[in-house]
């Protein structure tokens, strides 16, 4: 009989403010070799190491690829710079949306109660779109350092690791360029934290809900919640994603508008080219989401505080 009410108390338990971030740099671990695979697919117009261009690259070819050329390690390249991009971005997105839910989402009993959809929609937007921007710098260094190894040696700007990158980019080109695509990483941070935190919220609330004989709050519940999150996710956001990786790896005054990139975009490879990279983003982004929201679900039920009653 302890052991049950100890389980729904556990179950009860809310997530603190820095526990999306640690969830979310534990993924990072895990899928950065598929992050950088995406990168490069999106950037596939750039010469890659040996000066000539991949015949129409796939997710097999781009890493056999970089495996015969570079070594297995230089799958991780740029991994400090996508910690820290989840150290801060992330961070920063769960710690608005899980603090500001438990103050929009409490009965008069003190328990946690469910919040309207369009609520979840709305704070995860504003979430992300302050996730986004704090954490654009380390975003342009992870692009940069993950595509690096695709473009001639003599034009590499071989980073030792994301504090070098951002120092070093401050001195060279000052501190806008910290900032490259930030426009694009805010607004494609908004949509994948709606994709993401929002309807993770939800779909986790539709199964508890509507499949309470099979679903509860387990493993089960939020690897099918996380996996149908991440699809949404990244049909959402894989047109913001090709244009932001690009603006972020371009060259001082390459475009002077997001306008123009897209155009450019459009022109090299039609309407398709701004969902260039698709399969590899999903095999990405779909582990990554659920990766993400078990480490979270499994620190929250661990580590996580019960509601305070009022």
């Amino acid at each position: 009989m302890s052991s049950g009410k100890s389980d729904i108390e556990r179950q009860k338990k809310v997530g603190r403010w820095y526990f999306g971030g640690l969830a979310s740099a534990g993924a990072a671990c895990c899928t950065h070799p598929l992050d950088l695979l995406k990168v490069h697919l999106q950037t596939a117009a750039v010469p890659n190491v040996t000066g000539a261009q991949l015949a129409k690259p796939s997710l097999l070819s781009t890493t056999v690829h970089i495996v015969r050329y570079q070594g297995v390690l230089a799958l991780y390249n740029g991994l400090t710079a996508s910690l820290l991009r989840q150290l801060t971005y992330s961070t920063t997105r769960f710690a608005i949306y899980e603090t500001t839910k438990k103050y929009l989402n409490k009965d008069s009993q003190g328990s946690v109660s469910t919040m309207p959809f369009y609520q979840k929609v709305l704070l995860a937007g504003f979430s992300g779109a302050v996730g986004g921007l704090f954490g654009a710098p380390a975003d342009m260094i992870n692009v940069r350092m993950q595509n690096d190894i695709k473009i001639p040696k003599e034009q590499r700007r071989n980073y030792k690791h994301a504090i070098d990158g951002l120092i070093r980019v401050y001195k060279t080109e000052g501190f806008k360029s910290w900032f490259n695509g930030a426009s694009m990483a805010t607004m494609r941070a908004v949509m994948i934290t709606i994709g993401q935190l929002g309807m993770y919220d939800q779909f986790k609330y539709l199964l508890l809900t509507y499949g309470s004989g099979v679903f509860e709050d387990n493993l089960l519940t939020h690897f099918t919640g996380s996996l149908m999150a991440g699809a949404v996710a990244t049909t959402l956001t894989q047109p913001l994603d090709v244009m932001k990786t690009r603006l972020m790896n371009a060259a001082k005054g390459e475009y002077a508008s997001i306008t123009q990139c897209a155009v450019q975009v459009f022109r090299e490879a039609g309407p398709l080219g701004f969902f260039k990279g698709y399969v590899p983003a999903f095999v990405r982004l779909g582990p990554q989401t659920v990766l993400t929201f078990i480490f979270f679900e499994q620190i929250r039920l661990n580590f996580g505080d019960l509601p305070k009653k009022q």
